[in-house]
């Protein structure tokens, strides 16, 4: 790590510094020459000098502008790299592409932004075409688990929803400067090019799942009632007594189309 920045705690910076995770990480990718890739906090380098030799043009968003220099100072000053100082989470990544399916984004994410930061790139998922992330364990574990775990809740039916899901590798708190004090995990997520259950209305599906979780103690009669009738449980064949976390996506989805037919 670099002797001359030290990690900023109100930009949740721990940076990697391991070189087998580090390896890892480019073996699971596997950047290509061509590829259209974004790296987001890409901090003091330890990924982006390794993606730099593999691709065309490695785009990167830091919102942190005084580590900025040493980046780029790591990366040989190198041509193929394309710094922007904004904060990702109001990035607009169509800036890079409009091709659908075409964007690949990696990123050692900061704690404190990794949810906010994966539902503003799920509203963006139709341009990308997967997402290797570092991110708290207990995050990976949620976006990954099935219903009925105790990790499953809403970021995993919005991001299942999306995306398929693969829980690739943890990585203790040693591979880090400072360490965290928790463990961490890589995780890919790759949009589905065609939704395997297609919501009639998104905007309400993002409704009835926040809902839903927000009530995760109750049963779906009682934390759904606003939404949904005794006559409509009776046609979905979903049994109102069950909880939230032990409906699927698909019967998310299900009880959202049922209710966007109800209100025509």
């Amino acid at each position: 790590m670099s002797k001359k920045h030290i990690p900023r705690k109100r930009f949740g910076q721990h940076f990697l510094h391991d070189p087998s995770v580090i390896q890892q990480i480019i073996s699971a990718i596997n950047p290509q020459p061509n590829d259209i890739m974004a790296e987001i906090g890409p901090g003091l380098g330890a990924i982006t000098q390794h993606i730099l030799p593999k691709v065309n043009r490695l785009d990167v968003i830091e919102l942190d502008r005084d580590v900025i220099p040493e980046l780029i100072a790591n990366c040989d000053h190198s041509e193929k790299l394309f710094v922007h100082q904004q904060d990702a989470l109001r990035y607009d990544f169509s800036e890079l592409t409009e091709k659908p399916a075409s964007l690949r984004i990696i990123g050692n994410l900061p704690y404190n932004i990794s949810t906010p930061l994966i539902f503003h790139l799920l509203d963006q998922a139709n341009i990308i075409k997967d997402m290797y992330f570092m991110l708290q364990k207990e995050v990976v574990a949620r976006m990954a688990a099935l219903p009925g775990e105790d990790a499953y809740g809403r970021l995993s039916v919005m991001v299942q929803y999306y995306c398929e899901v693969d829980y690739l590798f943890t990585v203790k708190p040693g591979a880090f400067t400072p360490p965290p004090k928790v463990d961490s995990a890589i995780i890919a997520l790759r949009p589905h090019q065609q939704l395997p259950h297609a919501a009639s209305d998104e905007t309400l599906f993002a409704d009835v799942v926040r809902t839903a979780f927000n009530h995760r103690r109750k049963t779906l009669r009682n934390c759904l009632k606003e939404y949904v009738n005794e006559a409509m449980w009776l046609q979905l064949n979903i049994d109102p007594v069950l909880r939230p976390e032990e409906l699927g996506v698909k019967d998310y989805v299900d009880i959202t189309n049922a209710i966007r037919l109800n209100l025509k």
